[in-house]
């Protein structure tokens, strides 16, 4: 459980929950170009001795204006709050995108969001952030409004790697949607992951040999259909490495969803309805159908022996 004050809305604050240096913008993932963003707020708010917060939107304004795309989060609320706790952030400002927010110019989101009703002493942004009605607000309209409310601002520059390439969220699902974790891990400063409460299901791989604890992905990317190698934080924060399909199993008829589901290794406990964080490490072959149950069977523990060596290492 994360420690982080959660603070949802901006109307009517008391001014103990006023008067903080933000750092802005929708930190899906917090990856590495967003943890710039953040240290620009928390060098401010050192500077100012006040309180380092975040301000965030939900739902996610894509999700507002394009609710019939793909589900594409990186990350549920309370690992974003476990992030941004890791960080030294004091306060997340979580700011319900409807029709009055989204239909904001920039200039009365600066005034009457960020300066009334924040009391925000400081404003941190990416170089490409936009803000306000059609998205016309730009860092040096940020800059302008700090100017004139009293609020100071700071720009993240790009964050990338040696290449040149900007560290996003996009290139971040991309990537996990291509297969390759390892890349999303680079950009995330960590591996991806994904949390959910354990589901009953039908006990099968039990039958077979391999347990699963199974996770539904809901809003989550979807990555790669296929065979992984993982490592599971349990609620009392135990780590166990193991191996994970997601998927929707076709050998097996009757999963019509997309499914993490994760054979935790040498381990023998009862999981359902607890909560459970995979990081997906390494992606081992695609997902297949196969002939039987006693082939498929077969073939999890090849994938198994191979997610042991690799992981084992880690955990020896």
């Amino acid at each position: 459980m994360s420690r982080v004050r959660v603070i949802r809305g901006w109307k009517e604050l008391p001014a103990s929950d006023k008067g903080a240096a933000v750092a802005m913008g929708s930190f899906d993932g917090v990856h590495r170009g967003h943890q710039k963003v953040i240290e620009l707020a928390a060098k401010a708010a050192g500077e100012l001795g006040c309180p380092l917060g975040v301000i965030t939107f939900d739902p996610h304004p894509r999700t507002y204006f394009r609710p019939d795309e793909p589900a594409f989060r990186l990350m549920r609320f309370d690992q974003l709050a476990r992030a941004l706790e890791a960080l030294g952030v004091d306060t997340v400002y979580v700011l319900p995108w409807d029709a009055e927010l989204a239909n904001m110019t920039d200039r009365e989101f600066a005034e009457t969001v960020l300066h009334q009703g924040l009391g925000a002493r400081h404003v941190a942004v990416g170089f490409d952030n936009s803000f306000g009605k059609g998205r016309t607000g730009t860092p040096d309209t940020m800059r302008q409004y700090g100017a004139e409310f009293g609020f100071g601002v700071s720009v993240a520059a790009p964050v990338g790697d040696e290449g040149g390439e900007k560290f996003s969220s996009t290139e971040i699902r991309e990537a996990l949607r291509d297969g390759h974790p390892e890349v999303a891990a680079r950009v995330l400063g960590r591996p991806f992951a994904i949390e959910g409460v354990v589901q009953r299901g039908r006990q099968l791989g039990r039958k077979l040999g391999f347990p699963t604890a199974n996770v539904p992905l809901r809003d989550y990317v979807v990555p790669r259909f296929g065979v992984y190698a993982t490592r599971t934080r349990l609620q009392d924060g135990r780590h166990v490495p193991g191996v994970a399909n997601i998927g929707v199993n076709p050998t097996v008829d009757g999963i019509t969803t997309p499914l993490l589901e994760v054979w935790l290794f040498d381990f023998d406990e009862d999981l359902y309805d607890q909560t459970i964080e995979t990081d997906l490490i390494a992606f081992l072959r695609p997902e297949e159908k196969f002939p039987s149950l006693e082939v498929m069977t077969a073939q999890v523990m090849k994938d198994a022996q191979k997610a042991r060596d690799l992981l084992m290492p880690e955990f020896d």
